[in-house]
């Protein structure tokens, strides 16, 4: 199905969306049972469903006895074809991509994921991402009914709907990443933001809208649908990477912010005499609490590995220099969240990232902390929960934006695809939740 460019194909999409929603509500149909239900003209429905068919989207089901007929052959019956993916979500991590993907039932068929170096350029990005995609579904997932792609990027996102800071060379957009190990910033072509390089490459490479936004807010939409937090109302998510950031869930809906600035929790102040941090402050969560500050401290004090899993080992054996430093980054991790409950009072606090892999030696000091300095009355109403996603919790997220159907995106703008002008994909009303949880 290609994307809507005009009003006719506007409505030619939303027809495709009512006969697919019949499918995945009803299960196998007859043309004439979709006649009946979706009141489409009998040349339209059955133009429509003769594109459905030639994509791959929908599948013959086999044959009916649709009741007194005549003579002749039973009706045949149309079905969503499971082959066929409809959404895909993508999170372009600082040193990792992630790709996750739904098939029309919204089912998920399959995620994965490659480790890559921080300065691989955008080009290759896509190229993985492409190669990733390929494998989902045992290499057997159609794309041809693909209608849109979720994808997250570091650093904040404008506002989608076009507010003033939108333009391309807004001061928001081109920040994209403020790492300063060479992320994500500008592609050198005409000062170009790379989330919209991103999406340039993503809509000419699959045919289909782009949308974008932070990949860790994304996280956090899908650790509330699908993961530690899902049925949460009030959700504070924090994943601890190569970066710090976050998002918040409030009154059941995602926050995004204004212009999209909501979730930069690594760069709230810990230590107003500490390092330097990429976002010009001084002190803030991210040069205590990423990966890369963590390990280089673990270093400094003796230890030996240059990734996380060592340090997992370590922390896993009780190795004194270990537990104590963890000690300290939950303590300052411990005390942001705490000042945190007690502005926004969530019911469910969610770590995420690679740093929760070393558990309970993290855990264990955040909670203290948060006991400590959460004020009395709310000290036993939050529940602190690892996340339970991994890798593909932003990829999910990007799927769940794409699909907006989760109660948490009901006040939540569905962006336009900003890469190559098309207009924002109509709104469905199923409640995602239930899909693999």
């Amino acid at each position: 199905m290609s994307p809507p460019r005009g009003p006719l194909s506007q409505l030619r999409r939303g027809h495709e969306e009512l006969v697919l929603g019949l499918l995945r509500k009803h299960g196998p149909l007859s043309r004439g049972e979709l006649g009946k239900l979706c009141r489409l003209s009998r040349t339209t429905l059955y133009d429509i469903l003769a594109e459905l068919v030639a994509t791959g989207a929908v599948v013959p089901a086999g044959q009916q006895d649709d009741g007194p007929r005549g003579r002749g052959r039973p009706a045949e019956t149309l079905a969503l074809n499971p082959g066929a993916g409809q959404a895909i979500g993508i999170d372009f991590a600082r040193r990792a991509l992630h790709v996750a993907a739904v098939n029309l039932a919204h089912e998920i068929v399959g995620a994965a994921s490659e480790p890559h170096d921080a300065d691989l350029p955008w080009e290759r990005r896509v190229d993985l991402a492409e190669r990733l995609i390929g494998r989902l579904g045992g290499g057997d997932l159609r794309l041809g009914a693909l209608s849109a792609i979720g994808a997250g990027v570091v650093g904040p996102i404008s506002d989608p709907d076009g507010g003033p800071d939108s333009g391309p060379d807004s001061d928001i957009e081109s920040n994209g990443d403020i790492e300063s190990d060479g992320d994500i910033e500008s592609d050198g072509e005409a000062g170009e933001p790379l989330p919209h390089r991103a999406q340039v490459l993503l809509r000419e490479r699959f045919g289909v809208p782009v949308l974008l936004d932070n990949n860790t807010r994304l996280a956090a939409l899908g650790e509330a649908i699908w993961g530690a937090a899902a049925g949460g109302r009030d959700v504070l998510y924090l994943r601890l990477s190569h970066g710090v950031g976050g998002g918040l869930v409030i009154d059941g809906s995602l926050h995004r912010g204004a212009y999209g600035l909501s979730g930069e929790l690594g760069h709230i102040v810990v230590d107003p005499g500490g390092r330097p941090c990429s976002c010009g402050g001084t002190g803030c969560l991210e040069t205590v609490a990423s990966v890369r500050a963590v390990l280089d401290a673990y270093r400094d004090r003796g230890g030996h590995t240059d990734d996380v899993r060592g340090l997992v080992e370590a922390a896993g054996r009780a190795e004194p220099g270990a537990l104590a430093l963890l000690a300290e980054v939950g303590a300052d991790i411990g005390a942001v969240l705490a000042a945190l409950c007690n502005a926004v009072g969530p019911g469910v606090i969610v770590i995420g990232g690679e740093l929760a892999e070393t558990g309970a030696a993290l855990l264990e000091p955040i909670g203290r902390t948060l006991d400590a300095r959460v004020m009395p009355i709310s000290r036993h109403r939050v529940s602190l929960r690892r996340a339970t996603l991994g890798e593909a919790a932003g990829a999910l997220g990007g799927i769940a934006l794409v699909l907006h159907e989760s109660p948490l995106l009901s006040r939540y703008p569905a962006g336009p695809d900003l890469a190559a002008g098309v207009p924002p994909l109509s709104p469905r009303h199923h409640n995602l939740v239930k899909e693999g949880s």
